[in-house]
């Protein structure tokens, strides 16, 4: 465990590396939640189009329970497994390119890698029969906001790795929810 919590952090320092101050503010929006709610809003149109008032209630009550899901999954990993993000460990002080406006005190795993993935697999899954490439656009996405959470020095590979392995699951379990609710009540 101590060989990949190693390779965990090399990875993330040459990642996190990679970085310029050209690219600082760009990285940072799109790490910026408030970034996606077009995105969002853009989505919520689609599923409209697609299920009507119903299906879109059911529907934003099945994202409702995604995200809550994924954060308070987040939230007992985090204090559960207590791993310090890299802005937060001593070594590395210095060493990093720490952009982001704050630093949580501990980061396994990443909310936002699980929350953007389970948004990316949820929607594309639900969509797929109206925006077949849909699907790829979004975890497009979501890679960006992953790699975005190393780029600003707040999360491991690791953590966004797991987060996104996570929200997948998730978002694919509350998505066949949604079908079920949807054939049922919409």
């Amino acid at each position: 465990m101590d060989q990949l919590i190693q390779y965990d952090q090399e990875f993330f320092l040459f990642l996190n590396g990679l970085g310029s101050p050209a690219w600082d503010q760009f990285w940072l929006i799109v790490t910026n939640k408030l970034s996606s709610i077009p995105l969002y809003a853009l989505l919520l149109f689609f599923i409209y189009k697609k299920f009507g008032v119903k299906g879109t209630l059911i529907t934003v009550v099945a994202v409702a329970l995604l995200i809550t899901c994924v954060d308070q999954l987040a939230n007992a990993f985090k204090h559960g497994f207590e791993r310090p993000r890299p802005c937060r460990v001593e070594d590395f002080k210095g060493i990093i390119r720490y952009v982001a406006e704050r630093c949580g005190r501990y980061g396994y795993y990443s909310a936002h890698a699980g929350n953007s993935m389970a948004v990316a697999v949820f929607a594309g899954l639900a969509l797929r029969s109206t925006h077949k490439n849909l699907i790829f656009i979004l975890l497009f996405w979501s890679a960006m906001v992953g790699y975005s959470r190393i780029y600003v020095g707040v999360h491991y590979p690791g953590d966004v790795f797991t987060g996104w392995v996570i929200g997948a699951i998730i978002g694919f379990a509350i998505y066949r929810l949604q079908q079920w609710a949807v054939a049922k009540w919409a």
